[in-house]
């Protein structure tokens, strides 16, 4: 089980980075918004039979955790997928990747869990890997890469969420409701601020389906399934590799070009994500 347990975490990854690339097509035809609501609606459902006996549990708490976890993570996947329109995959999939270093501020800020040295040399060293990545020869930051950024300030609140809410209560029924929080509040402001989408192909809508069953709904079932079978810090530097196969999936199929600033960037800001997540206990 051990063997499944990484071999689903590295497939959790590998579809999560390739995901980049296929949210960057479908944008050049489907609004933000409408995607954003597709995916979590889709996975709301599809989650739905697997919780269908427990819903008995639900009551105020859960309502409130769920809408707060899906609030988080809607306004992550937001700037996300704004920020993928002005900038490349690999950059958003590695600047999206700093949430795992701001976590441990968040808990300090919340919890009163002041971050240990791993976590404050991370965060120095991930400042350097952004502006490698990020800053132009005028020192001055774009606005996709801006984006991006904060993404990941939402997608580390997330995680804190997740792991308070988490504790005593089922965590299927618990995605199921962040992830129908999310659709609902995508779909109404879609509704307000967008314009329904009248180019989509028939590629754009598979797509859009492989985004939802799989990289949204079974991908969540494959990070469930290998962190039971996985210890943390192993199981955090195999999901980190989300961002590597962002970048290569860009380089590969929208041929994006990796000027040695980026490089550097990149490898900078994975040494920052490696460091906080595992305080390097892989080597010990």
């Amino acid at each position: 089980m051990k063997r499944l347990g990484r071999l689903a975490l590295f497939s959790a990854a590998l579809l999560w980075g390739v995901s980049f690339v296929m949210m960057k097509n479908v944008l050049a035809n489907v609004p933000t918004l409408y995607i954003l609501a597709f995916r979590f609606c889709g996975a709301a459902l599809i989650l739905l039979p697997a919780c269908a006996r427990k819903l008995k549990k639900l009551d105020g708490a859960y309502l409130r955790c769920g809408a707060l976890m899906g609030a988080a993570i809607l306004l992550g996947y937001v700037f996300q997928t704004y920020g993928l329109r002005l900038t490349t995959p690999g950059k958003n999939a590695f600047l999206t990747s700093v949430y795992c270093v701001i976590v441990p501020f968040l808990y300090w800020l919340f919890i009163k869990k002041k971050p240990d040295r791993c976590n404050a040399a991370a965060a120095v060293i991930c400042v350097a890997g952004i502006g490698f990545i990020s800053l132009d020869s005028t020192l001055s930051i774009g606005t996709g890469d801006l984006l991006s950024i904060v993404c990941g300030f939402f997608f580390a609140l997330h995680i804190v969420f997740t792991s308070r809410f988490v504790a005593q209560r089922d965590p299927m029924v618990l995605a199921m409701l962040q992830f129908f929080t999310a659709g609902a509040a995508a779909l109404v402001c879609a509704f307000i601020f967008e314009s329904p989408p009248s180019g989509a192909g028939s590629a754009d809508i598979l797509t859009l389906v492989f985004l939802t069953v799989v990289c949204t709904a079974g991908c969540l079932l494959l990070q469930v399934f290998g962190q039971k079978y996985t210890p943390p810090s192993q199981a955090a530097v195999i999901l980190t590799l989300e961002a590597v196969f962002g970048v290569l999936a860009s380089v590969i199929l929208l041929h994006e070009v990796l000027t040695l600033q980026l490089i550097a960037g990149f490898a900078l800001t994975f040494a920052a994500v490696i460091i906080s997540e595992t305080k390097l206990g892989f080597l010990t």
